[in-house]
This record gives C-alpha cells, sequence and structure tokens, in this order.
C-alpha cells in the first residue's frame, strides 16, 4: 500500500489544492519499506489527482482539501484523510500505528470543536 502525505516545511500542508510535495510512503505489513519526494508544484486540480493516481497512491493524508479534489482523488479510488495536521514523522507514525483519528492532528476548528453562533456543529469527516 502507498500513503502519501502533503507537506511544507516539515509538517503536514495545510491546504492541499496548492501543496508543492508529497511524501509518498511505500507500507507493507503496517511498515515503512520505502519513501520517495515527489514534486507537484502548479498542477491544476484535476493534472493534481491525476498525478497523485499515477504515483500508485491509495490514502492521501493531508490538511484542508476542496470538494471537487478530494471528488477527484475518490473517483481515482484513493481514500482521502482529511483536516490533519502537524509534524509529518509524527502523523505518519500515528498513521501506520492505527492511531489517526487523533485530535492532536485535527487543525483548528474541524469537527465542531467550537460552536459558531447561529450554525450547527459540524461532524467529523470519515477517516479510512
Amino acid at each position: 500500500m502507498r500513503v502519501a502525505l502533503a507537506v511544507w516545511n516539515g509538517r503536514v500542508s495545510p491546504v492541499f489544492d496548492v501543496a508543492r510535495e508529497l511524501m509518498v510512503v511505500e507500507v507493507d505489513g503496517g511498515r515503512e519499506v520505502s519513501r520517495l519526494r515527489q514534486e507537484i508544484d502548479g498542477a491544476a486540480l484535476p493534472q493534481r489527482a491525476a498525478r497523485v493516481a499515477e504515483l500508485g497512491v491509495d490514502v492521501l493524508v493531508c490538511g484542508a482539501i476542496s470538494r471537487p479534489l478530494a471528488a477527484m482523488l475518490a473517483a481515482e479510488g484513493i481514500a482521502v484523510v482529511p483536516f490533519v495536521r502537524g509534524q509529518v514523522e509524527e502523523v505518519l507514525a500515528a498513521y501506520l500505528a492505527g492511531r489517526l483519528p487523533d485530535p492532536r492532528f485535527l487543525m483548528p476548528g474541524c469537527c465542531g470543536r467550537r460552536r459558531r453562533l447561529g450554525r450547527r456543529r459540524q461532524r467529523c469527516p470519515s477517516w479510512p
């Protein structure tokens, strides 16, 4: 299985739609086998989704992501774990250990942690 994490300065990139780099990790039996860094800068959304698919990614761990791009990735058969923040190595370790979702890795404001005046609480995204 291949897991990709959107990377920015050693952290999970806050917005996948404009992320410039992916760390693609080959996983076997819950352990990392290999990894590579791949630049994805400048691609329009359809090309970005196609590039992730070309890399053989099964799961994408990222920060915020637009609905259109999430739908394009889903159409390619790629599971998306959105609204994640933190140091890439810590997030990867948590994913490999089966500890995502974990509230400490959720982006601020996600999952209805705070109520906004006049708005209902939002549910957490479904995690693959």
